[in-house]
Order: C-alpha cells, then sequence, then structure tokens
C-alpha cells in the first residue's frame, strides 16, 4: 500500500500516519468525547485492539531478532544472499501496525494505558516508508537485513509503547483459558502442592493460544497469510519458553509417581514434539513460496496442531482437577472435530479397503465399486481433511476416474491405496481421537 494512495483515499487518520501534523480524531458527540476522554479503563474494543497490536508488535520484536533464519528450508543455498522476502514480511507487518495504532489513537488517543501511542505511530510512519523503498530495491542481502533488523529493533526499543502493548496482550493472553482452568490461574488463595505447580504453567498455554487465535481468524477470514510467520516466530519462542519452564520444575518436583509428575512430562514432549513438527517440515521454506493454496495448506496445518495439541494438553490438566471432566464443556468445538474425525476415519478406511480390492481383482464390477464409493467419498467428509490432503486425494481420484485400462489403472491404485493408509495414520493420530481407538469391525 503506498503513501501516496493512503493520501488520495481522504481518509485524515490513514493521511496522519505519513504526514508530520497529527490529526485529532473527535467525535460528533462533545459529551461523548468528554467522557471518552476522562475514562482511564479502556473499553473492551480497545482492549481488543490493543491485545491484537501487541501480539503483532511481539511477532515483529521475534522476527527481527531471528528472521533470517526462520522458517528457511536448509536445503536452498540461495536464501542466504536473498532476505527480499523477509523485508516484504517486516513491511507487511510494519502496515499492520500502523493501522491497529491509528485505529487505537482513534477510539480514545488520550488513554495513557498503553503509553505514549502517537510517538509509536511516528516510528511506525517513519519506517514503514523506509521500508517502502527498501522492498522495491534490486538487492536486498544479509547484509542490509542485518542493519535493518538492527534499526528497527533500536527504534522500537527506545518507544515505552510497543513493550506496554507487548505486556498488555500478554497479560489478557495468560487469561485466555476455559473458566475451570483460568479460575485456578487466578487463584490466590491456598492451593494444594500439585494444583499450585498448574496455577504457574497454565497462563503460559493461554499465551500460546491466544497468539494461535490471531493466525486462526486470519484462516478463517482468508487473509493473506504470510505476514503470520510473525506471530508463529513469536509462538515458537513461548512455547520454546514453555518446555524450558516445565522441564525446570520436573527437575525440581518432589515426587515423580505424582500423576502431575506424568502431565507435565507428557506436555513437555508433546509441546516439543508438536513445535519440531510445525516449524521443521510445514512452516519450512514457506517464506519463499508462492502459490496461495500452498500457503494456506501449510499455514492451516501448522495452526490446527498445535491448537490442538495445546488445547488437549490443557484437558488432561483440567482431569486433574476434576476427574469428570468433559472435555467438550472446555472446548466445545471439540465435539464437532470429533465428529468429524470419526466419521473421516471410518470412509478413509472403507476407501482403503475399496481400493485394495480393485487392485487385487481389476474386473468390471470392482472398479465400478471402488468408482462409486470415490464419488461419494468426495462428496461428504473428504472436506474434513487438512486442504493439502483434500487436493492430493481429488488429484488421485481423478486419475483414476478418467483411466479406463487396467495395465495403466493398477499401479496408480498401488500408489493410491499406499497413500490412503499413511493418511488414515495421520487421521487416527489427532488429539481429539486419543479416548476413541479405531474398531475396523465397528460401525
Amino acid at each position: 500500500m503506498s503513501q501516496s494512495y493512503l493520501l488520495r483515499i481522504g481518509n485524515p487518520l490513514l493521511s496522519a500516519v505519513f504526514v508530520e501534523d497529527q490529526v485529532e480524531v473527535r467525535s460528533d458527540n462533545d459529551l461523548d468525547e468528554a467522557v471518552r476522554s476522562s475514562s482511564t479503563k479502556p473499553s473492551a474494543g480497545e482492549v481488543a485492539i490493543a491485545v491484537e497490536l501487541g501480539i503483532w508488535l511481539s511477532g515483529l520484536e521475534s522476527f527481527l531478532a531471528s528472521g533470517h533464519h526462520s522458517f528457511s528450508d536448509q536445503r536452498d543455498e540461495r536464501q542466504v544472499a536473498d532476505s527480499s522476502k523477509e523485508f516484504r514480511l517486516v513491511h507487511s507487518a510494519l502496515q499492520r501496525c500502523t493501522m491497529l495504532n491509528s485505529r487505537l489513537i482513534s477510539t480514545n488517543g488520550r488513554n495513557q494505558t498503553f503509553g505514549d501511542l502517537r510517538e509509536l505511530a511516528s516510528v511506525l510512519r517513519d519506517t514503514m516508508l523506509l521500508s517502502e523503498g527498501f522492498i522495491h530495491s534490486n538487492k536486498l542481502g544479509s547484509g542490509e537485513w542485518k542493519a535493518w533488523s538492527n534499526l528497527l529493533s533500536h527504534r522500537f526499543s527506545s518507544v515505552p509503547a510497543m513493550s506496554k502493548l507487548i505486556k498488555f496482550a500478554e497479560a489478557e493472553g495468560r487469561e485466555y483459558l476455559p473458566d475451570a482452568l483460568k479460575e485456578l490461574s487466578m487463584n490466590n488463595g491456598f492451593l494444594s502442592s500439585e494444583h499450585a505447580e498448574l496455577a504457574l504453567v497454565l497462563p503460559r498455554f493461554g499465551m500460546i493460544l491466544k497468539w494461535l487465535g490471531v493466525i486462526g481468524r486470519m484462516l478463517d477470514a482468508d487473509e493473506p497469510l504470510k505476514p503470520a510467520l510473525l506471530i508463529f516466530s513469536r509462538i515458537n519462542e513461548q512455547i520454546f519458553e514453555l518446555t524450558s519452564y516445565i522441564n525446570n520444575r520436573l527437575e525440581r518436583f518432589p515426587n515423580e509417581e505424582a500423576e502431575l509428575f506424568s502431565s507435565l512430562d507428557a506436555a513437555s514432549y508433546t509441546a516439543s514434539i508438536e513445535l519440531k513438527k510445525v516449524y521443521s517440515q510445514e512452516l519450512s521454506g514457506i517464506a519463499r513460496m508462492r502459490p496461495s493454496p500452498s500457503i494456506y495448506a501449510r499455514m492451516e496445518t501448522a495452526h490446527s496442531l498445535l491448537k490442538e495439541g495445546f488445547q488437549q494438553i490443557l484437558a488432561s490438566f483440567a482431569r486433574i482437577i476434576d476427574p469428570e471432566t468433559d472435555i467438550f464443556e472446555l472446548f466445545p468445538r471439540f465435539r464437532i472435530k470429533l465428529e468429524q474425525s470419526i466419521a473421516l476415519r471410518r470412509e478413509l478406511w472403507d476407501a482403503v479397503k475399496v481400493v485394495q480390492a480393485a487392485e487385487s481383482n481389476p474386473e468390471k464390477p470392482q472398479v465400478e465399486k471402488m468408482q462409486s464409493e470415490l464419488r461419494e467419498f468426495m462428496k461428504g467428509t473428504v472436506k474434513f481433511l487438512f486442504y493439502k490432503d483434500t487436493e492430493t486425494v481429488e488429484r488421485f481420484v481423478e486419475e483414476i476416474l478418467i483411466t479406463q485400462q487396467n495395465k495403466d489403472l493398477v499401479p496408480i491404485l498401488h500408489r493410491f491405496g499406499a497413500y490412503l493408509e499413511t493418511l488414515f495414520g495421520q487421521v487416527n493420530l489427532r488429539a481429539v481421537l486419543v479416548d476413541h481407538p479405531f474398531d475396523p469391525n465397528g460401525d
């Protein structure tokens, strides 16, 4: 988005982002303005904007510290010499932070809860104008990236509003838990030793889920997703800090036979595994991808793996507090995900069997039966797969339906059957199915 465009659209608030003159944004109702100006407690709308701004600023902070090596595919040697993608990601984040900060100023610019937002606006404006020039440069290497990231980090560190907004978002994130767990984490009264341990750990999970929530909204709204890598950069740090904290607590845990010890140990292990899976596989090399469907597929999978994995960990903690805890009351969407996953798993199993049968006996009746069942599968539960898997299944099915000769069909069926078996195994590992083992003879 260019400076000239924002100036042309005639919005004084947006124009103020780029010019030296500050614009007062006033309500038409002077009484309302007076009430807002005198208020020291931010409204719900201000809180929502401030939290999102704090999340993006935290992502920007983390990405500037490690962006040149974040989400890189180590097999691609060309990345060492080209930092243009990092510059563009930072530019997108600066644009988003500028707009969020402008909205926050417009709602109540005199509220000092978050510090001097106009000072932050000035720094964002200056850095974004510089960034606009950088992204049109023909040469942006590692030297330019290092100088730019150091400059930005220095400028932002001198603005108190940035650290205040990040801390505010983190404070809100610590409470982003199901009610039963939030009450425990906020309880200042007497707690048992096990509950006290949980009260220390739970807020860290809440922060991670809060940051993931922003990415989830971007996925739902079909927004450009590459900028979300900055939020993933912060989540990476949060998960590393979480596992380090848990491991430190485990080293000093008084009773290794306790149920909580096993749960914390499992939580640390699960978080480490999901972290490695997401950052070394799903997000590896994504900064340099161009096709939007591929980017969406990777982001969707990464978000889902982390979100559902951490929700499942929280459910296990809740059961320590109350063994009768209903996971569907903690996370209502789990019920929908469970029902979808059970149906998907069953139909994948049926698809594996019918494809294998057609491969063993590629006669017309068996092939027609397989084609009919695959058509029904494509109309129904296939949409419960991750996007990247849906695309692969669609390509296989299309190839099967148009292939007429058995000598050509059998090799395709063999590959498809092997792929479906792998896919079935992955679905069976979904967190929501942990208490629902598969019965091949069941309905």
